[in-house]
């Protein structure tokens, strides 16, 4: 598919989106994507999420990136075995874990 086309393909889609009762659009698909990971969503938000999600390759795309990101994240926090670095200010590791207890 060329530019022009995947232009025009674009902009129907987002016609479509907007206009078609029961569809959401793909900035307020981006909208729902962490409550939807957290299961968070209402039964009619997670409805329209899905439904989206079924006619919309990029934002399927976009979960995938986004779910595989969320994993590599838990994996690195959780695994890491790093102490602060003898470098950093004890000042600074301090009014850290006074903002963490507030």
């Amino acid at each position: 598919m060329n530019q022009s086309n995947r232009g025009i393909w674009r902009w129907l889609k987002g016609f479509m989106l907007k206009h078609v009762h029961g569809m959401i659009t793909c900035k307020e698909f981006e909208d729902f994507v962490l409550r939807y990971c957290d299961n968070e969503l209402t039964e009619r938000q997670r409805s329209l999420f899905e439904r989206h999600l079924s006619f919309c390759r990029e934002c399927r795309e976009y979960l995938v990136a986004y779910q595989r990101t969320m994993e590599v994240s838990r994996e690195v926090f959780l695994s890491s075995d790093d102490l602060v670095p003898d470098d950093v200010p004890k000042d600074l590791i301090k009014a850290i874990l006074k903002a963490r207890e507030q």
